[in-house]
């Protein structure tokens, strides 16, 4: 059901780009200038999704030796799941983020 939310939000975004280039620029040339604008804020957000969301939140890689814990339970549950260990970052907020926290 995401994906259906994702790519409905995407389709509806492309055809607002196309019909306001339409609209502005005019005529046909318009629309292909929004279809071209559509296609790369979709392929950037396809590409660039987890950079964005990390730099928006300030979020700083950290190592094994900062978060030993919590790179074990990462760790595990990569391990569980069937999939490679992804990158851990921690954002800087008042909010848990499990430096502290047992793998058991």
């Amino acid at each position: 059901m995401n994906q259906f939310k994702t790519v409905a939000l995407l389709g509806l975004l492309s055809a607002l780009l196309i019909t306001i280039g339409y609209w502005l620029i005019g005529g046909w040339t318009g629309a292909f200038i929004g279809i071209a604008l559509a296609a790369v804020t979709n392929l950037g957000s396809w590409y660039f999704s987890d950079r964005i969301a990390l730099a928006a939140y300030g979020a700083q890689p950290i190592s094994y030796q900062q978060a030993p814990n919590l790179y074990q339970m990462v760790q595990k549950l990569c391990d569980r799941a069937g999939l490679p260990m992804p990158g851990v970052y921690i954002v800087p907020s008042p909010a848990a983020n499990l430096m502290n926290a047992r793998v058991t």
